[in-house]
């Protein structure tokens, strides 16, 4: 989650929310489709622009809150064209969760229960990504690059590892960090650039960077793995998505395929003599690097 604007805690009444141009709606009343041809009517949604105003409406309940919402979202909303670009697709994200649940705290340990659960009953799309990359941890003490809403941090400390979570946002931490206390998970939280951690060397024995570097430039890439690299004591842990373009709407800029991270792989072997590096494929794609 990357909108400059937004503040997933901010205050907004009951059932509604909204910031920087779009407001979202749940709806009570049996929907009617709208017959103005700048609406656009989904399964669970209707998209009304009225000139630099999104009005989205839905009929999710507390139950469907989960992380899986952006899949909803990207099936229905970005690939008919009524939702515009990643700062749009992550307004309406965080307008769905807001105005489903009342109370901001409470909406979002909604979010987060539901996601952790189906994360870890491996129902959730993104569950086998998590449940691989825990099985390829080593040590105890973990650092996790690019953390965003921090579903996996949460789920390696309840797994008794110590974790610090980082991210860009402060926003998507300070978030994060309520959530671990609520949830009784804790964990700790740090706000920077992965590519310039305030950490020491050698300060975690494994670090994490998943579904982080499609998002970067490739210079930020090279940035991050050298910095991952720096602070990992044994083994680093690059999991990426293959798509057949980058998905817009998730911030993605890189595409990866198998050829991709092998050559990612012998350039940061060659950067970093000692390391040795193994792809695989799973879900994606991963990159493991050991000392």
């Amino acid at each position: 989650m990357t909108t400059a604007l937004l503040d997933p805690l901010a205050p907004s009444e009951d059932g509604v929310w909204s910031c920087a141009g779009v407001q979202v709606r749940r709806r009570r009343n049996p929907h009617h489709r709208h017959a103005a041809q700048t609406a656009t009517c989904t399964t669970r949604f209707c998209v009304q622009r009225y000139g630099e105003v999104l009005l989205v409406d839905h009929d999710l309940t507390p139950d469907e809150l989960s992380d899986d919402l952006a899949v909803l979202l990207a099936d229905e909303l970005v690939d008919s064209g009524a939702v515009r670009g990643q700062a749009e697709f992550e307004l309406v994200f965080t307008g769905v969760v807001r105005s489903t649940v009342v109370g901001g705290l409470a909406s979002w340990a909604r979010f987060y229960r539901n996601s952790v659960a189906r994360l870890e009953e491996g129902t959730a799309a993104f569950a086998p990504i998590h449940a691989f990359a825990a099985g390829q941890v080593r040590g105890r003490q973990v650092v996790d690059l690019g953390s965003c809403f921090g579903f996996f941090p949460l789920r390696l400390t309840q797994q008794g590892f110590d974790v610090l979570a980082t991210d860009l946002s402060a926003p998507v931490m300070r978030l994060l960090a309520e959530m671990s206390t609520e949830m009784r998970r804790p964990l700790h939280t740090l706000v920077c650039d992965a590519a310039d951690v305030p950490l020491p060397d050698g300060c975690a024995d494994t670090v994490t960077v998943l579904h982080l570097i499609e998002h970067l430039p490739t210079t930020s890439i090279t940035a991050v793995l050298d910095e991952a690299v720096r602070l990992a004591r044994r083994r680093v842990i690059v999991a990426v998505p293959y798509e057949a373009e980058p998905r817009a709407c998730y911030g993605h800029v890189q595409r990866f395929d198998p050829a991709a991270l092998h050559a990612l792989a012998t350039a940061t072997c060659s950067a970093h003599p000692g390391l040795t590096a193994r792809v695989h494929d799973h879900h994606g794609g991963w990159l493991i690097l050991d000392r």
